[in-house]
């Protein structure tokens, strides 16, 4: 049997009709909404009805080393070991984000995991899947649109038209967008002012949508999204405009967890999308609720290195929702070790023990923030490649077990949960205790301690830079009271510095803070770092050349 690619090994599979998935966990066929055979949403009010007050599972958060271009397998390993334990007899569901059009277009290509261990339908999921992006796109725009007709139509809340917050998105990366003006032509054709889009993954709606616990909440924290300032310097917000109940109602449906499997048939709820270097990088509250009321192990993933993802998991998803990781998975690859080593991608396969040796920091670092910073028990999950050596293996056993942290080998891309197995075992046993997590700061100290606190301790930094614009906002935020909101870090996610280049465990630097935005409705602080963008470009060869469809409908090229 040749070699199988992923998107082939997903049409070959062979899924149960999405109500008996929802049937295997206990869900009402009348809280059960299909979208086709394979696709449903779940009522949100399914919560509230039946299962509140029943046990929530163990949570275990999965997240990776800083990414490389040899790849990690973060989103693979998740699913992987959920059918793993399954196949141990514990019952375990999965929570992901969806995917965004930008990166399956671009470089990145699908997310929906890696060979054995993916969930389905692939080709859907990927690619507007229930719609939920766009909904929440078109509710991103509508406070817009509403924003410029209020300007246009007298301007009762005298808002300063150079200081409008609030930016378009659409789910695609497109550098053309970034910054524009509008409002050009006649008078009837609006106010000309700069302006600019955003990924849709990077709005503010989304970590709404997001964070929420239901659409009441939703509702109210869109109310308090800021999207302009008067010129009196009074924030004018979205509630200032009567928006919220409009937004929620576009969102209403969307805001229903989806329910799709793996290729095992392990259940999977798969909503809302964040990017971990530009956002809070989780999927929705309402979903992994949901799910740990559904099963006795959740298992959901953060997005990027444990710097980015995992601490925004800590410090706003787990601060908000009151949700606390009983274990972590930490995934790495010998390939992405080396590469963090100074191996050029080209030359991976070789055993190289000095290169190693010299990437592994990077590791040891996500480990002691996992388990020193945020106080979690660990296990390190060793994605395997046939070009492994057992003398790299045991060079990071060594070194990990130097930490207190054990190391298991992952083979779930090749044989699914069956090659999870041994990663399987030791997460359940380190689940056996209530979870121990602590948070990076207290959310009291003032805006600077609390940035401060982050690129001290999680990212290593000897101290922060602040351009006169950042100070000039900090202040600002504070003076309008939001100096108590948590922070979330806008930074490049191939570095613990805001230097993509640096990478390995670097030593002697400073982080730069160029800008900080309030996102109010979603309950934090955005701060900016060095050149990190909320709207990303495409490659010189974008996967988009790649992607095709044939006259059945058939997708090829997708991952």
């Amino acid at each position: 049997m040749g070699f199988k690619s992923d998107i082939e090994i997903a049409q070959g599979a062979e899924m149960k009709v999405i109500n008996d998935i929802a049937s295997s966990i206990g869900i009402p066929d009348r809280y059960v909404e299909n979208y086709g055979k394979y696709k449903a949403k779940i009522d949100y009010r399914y919560y509230t009805d039946e299962l509140a007050e029943r046990p929530d599972a163990k949570l275990i958060l999965v997240t990776a080393i800083n990414p490389t271009p040899a790849g990690e397998g973060k989103t693979t390993t998740t699913i992987g070991v959920a059918d793993a334990m399954n196949r141990l007899g514990k019952k375990t569901m999965v929570a992901l984000r969806e995917p965004s059009l930008g990166p399956v277009f671009g470089v990145k290509g699908g997310a929906a995991g890696g060979g054995y261990a993916q969930v389905v339908p692939m080709e859907d999921i990927n690619l507007h899947f229930t719609g939920d992006l766009h909904a929440i796109g078109t509710a991103n725009n509508l406070i817009a649109a509403m924003l410029d007709n209020h300007i246009h139509q007298g301007n009762a809340l005298d808002i300063d038209t150079n200081k409008v917050t609030w930016r378009r998105c659409v789910d695609m990366n497109d550098r053309q967008l970034r910054s524009i003006v509008d409002g050009l032509g006649s008078k009837a054709d609006g106010v000309t002012r700069q302006d600019g889009f955003d990924i849709t993954v990077a709005s503010e709606i989304m970590a709404v949508f997001c964070l929420a616990k239901d659409i009441t909440d939703l509702k109210e924290r869109v109310s308090r999204i800021i999207v302009a300032y008067s010129r009196s310097g009074k924030p004018v917000t979205a509630g200032d405009l009567n928006a919220q109940g409009a937004v929620a109602a576009l969102l209403k449906d969307a805001l229903k967890p989806n329910l799709v499997q793996t290729l095992e048939g392990t259940p999977a709820f798969i909503h809302g999308g964040p990017f971990a270097n530009i956002a809070h990088g989780c999927n929705s509250v309402i979903a992994t609720r949901m799910g740990m009321k559904l099963a006795d192990y959740m298992v959901t993933e953060a997005g990027f290195g444990a710097d980015l993802g995992a601490e925004k998991f800590v410090d706003i998803k787990c601060r908000m929702s009151g949700l606390r990781p009983n274990a972590v998975i930490l995934v790495a690859t010998i390939k992405a070790l080396k590469y963090n080593g100074g191996v050029a991608k080209a030359d991976l396969q070789e055993e190289n023990l000095v290169a190693l040796e010299k990437g592994l920091p990077n590791l040891l670092k996500h480990i002691e923030n996992i388990t020193k910073v945020y106080g979690l028990p660990a296990v390190v999950a060793i994605n395997k490649f046939p070009a492994d050596t057992e003398a790299e293996l045991d060079l990071v056993r060594e070194k990990c077990r130097e930490l207190g942290v054990n190391v298991a080998l992952s083979d779930v891309w090749a044989e699914g949960g069956a090659g999870g197995r041994e990663l399987a075992g030791e997460v359940i046993r380190l689940c056996e205790g209530e979870s121990t997590m602590k948070f990076v700061y207290d959310t009291d100290a003032g805006v600077q301690e609390k940035i401060e606190a982050i690129a001290g301790k999680v990212y290593g930094a000897d101290g922060v830079d602040y351009t006169p614009k950042a100070l000039k906002e900090i202040k600002n935020l504070e003076s309008i009271g939001l100096g108590g909101l948590p922070i979330c870090m806008a930074k490049n996610q191939y570095s613990l510095t805001d230097d993509p280049k640096k990478l390995g465990r670097p030593e002697g630097f400073r982080i730069t803070i160029r800008d900080v935005a309030a996102s109010a409705g979603a309950g934090f602080l955005v701060a900016l770092t060095g050149d990190i963008m909320k709207m990303p470009d495409l490659p010189k060869v974008p996967s988009a050349e790649k992607i095709d469809v044939d006259e059945n409908g058939v997708i090829s090229g997708l991952f």
